[in-house]
């Protein structure tokens, strides 16, 4: 697999790099700035990004733009966002474009090169993934009110919505919370019912939907989010 990589942290760069080959991943390029990293997807046209949201020129979201523009002409390009910030508007941009598999973590809750590889195995083979923490701070943005498409489920459809965004499976669903997988699948579809969504039997489609609706919030007298 063909991995391109976005850091402008030296040490932090180099060691991705290293942890990828000794994993065997081909580093197409390794790059320190966003307009590096966008001319190195259009070159090499990778089987994966793994790009830093904040990037030079300006150290704002630069990773990010760069990546989506790539996509733009790379179409289904799969993107594994690293930030130490959990950014509603970041994910909304990156999940309003269903093409491609997507991730989100979190520097700080990369615990192990295990998990990191199963994450890129599973990004780059077109699923999503989204850190626990991202997912619930994306969730809880939406409000508990009785008008707000959030507020209309109950609390046990609330977690396996948040579980249903991490990526996992009913099965896998069904054994965190202790019930049947068809009890899994008896909640989904009252989620899709209440948040008018139409089910979907492509797992990503789903995932990436659910997350869609739920970072759409009005931006009507609201400036960008903060870093």
């Amino acid at each position: 697999m063909r991995v391109v990589v976005a850091e402008d942290l030296f040490l932090l760069r180099e060691g991705l790099v290293r942890l990828l080959k000794a994993r065997g991943f081909e580093i197409a390029a390794a790059v320190d700035s966003a307009p590096g990293l966008l001319g190195a997807l259009l070159e090499f046209r990778p089987d994966l990004a793994i790009v830093d949201i904040r990037l030079p020129p300006t150290n704002t979201d630069d990773g990010l733009r760069a990546a989506l523009a790539a996509r733009e002409r790379v179409p289904g390009l799969p993107i594994l966002l690293l930030s130490q910030y959990v950014e509603q508007i970041y994910a909304q941009e990156l999940l309003a474009d269903q093409a491609g598999g997507v991730g989100y973590l979190l520097k700080h809750r990369v615990f192990s090169d295990d998990q990191f590889v199963d994450v890129i195995r599973t990004v780059a083979a077109g699923g999503t993934v989204m850190d626990p923490e991202v997912v619930t701070k994306l969730l809880g943005r939406r409000g508990r009110g009785e008008h707000e498409p959030l507020g209309r489920l109950s609390e046990r459809e609330r977690q396996v919505l948040e579980l249903m965004a991490e990526g996992r499976s009913n099965s896998a669903i069904a054994q965190r919370l202790f019930v049947s997988e068809k009890a899994v699948s008896k909640h989904s579809t009252s989620i899709f019912g209440k948040l008018d969504l139409a089910p979907s039997e492509d797992d990503n489609r789903r995932v990436l939907a659910v997350l869609a609706h739920l970072t759409a919030a009005p931006r009507e007298g609201r400036g960008p989010a903060g870093g």
